[in-house]
């Protein structure tokens, strides 16, 4: 696995914890819906601080559910919807226990080519197509996990240059090119109902 190249503009221990901890990033994916991504991609350095320690999938997956949703929803909370958040963290743990023996990375590490990989992200609760195709492009654009025909499995998402998502993001000039890139998405979908 390459080095970690992620240089997100959030608190820097938050970024550090992203690039060295396979399941921060995974759990930061997980909370990116519905808030801003900064907020989304801090909550894991945040859990850990209120845990005391960095953990691991088992550990979440096996944690007392409530208490659990006690930490999320603690102010200022990990999510918007810090009970659906919580379950939904622990869902993808389980996944992780019961087919990655609780390593996260194993998840791309032992992905055969790009299709397999959107698949296995793919498998995970919550990821629709949209969600998978963007934590490939982060995977290969910012982890260095680039597997046969990576870019087209995550259409245009993992196209070189473009400013679509999170793993097109280095510093505060290409999150504001996000940012503008979905609010044109939004500003179209609303042209379209209309």
């Amino acid at each position: 696995m390459g080095h970690m190249t992620l240089s997100l503009p959030i608190d820097p221990e938050a970024n550090a914890l992203l690039a060295r901890d396979p399941l921060a990033l995974l759990t930061g994916m997980v909370l990116d819906q519905q808030i801003p991504l900064e907020k989304a991609f801090t909550s894991p350095y945040v859990l850990s601080q209120r845990l005391g320690h960095v953990p691991d999938a088992r550990e979440l997956a096996g944690y007392d559910p409530d208490a659990l949703i006690e930490i999320f929803a603690r102010p200022p909370a990990l999510h918007r919807f810090p009970k659906a958040m919580a379950a939904r963290v622990q869902e993808v743990c389980r996944v992780v226990v019961e087919r990655y023996d609780g390593d996260p990375a194993r998840i791309w590490a032992d992905a055969t080519d790009g299709p397999d990989l959107l698949r296995r992200i793919g498998e995970l609760p919550g990821f629709g197509k949209q969600k998978s195709q963007i934590f490939l492009a982060l995977l290969g654009k910012r982890v260095g996990v680039r597997p046969t025909g990576w870019r087209e499995a995550a259409g245009g998402y993992g196209d070189d240059g473009a400013y679509r998502s999170v793993a097109d993001i280095t510093d505060g000039e290409s999150l504001r090119r996000v940012r503008e890139f979905k609010q044109q998405q939004k500003a179209a979908a609303r042209a379209a109902r209309d």
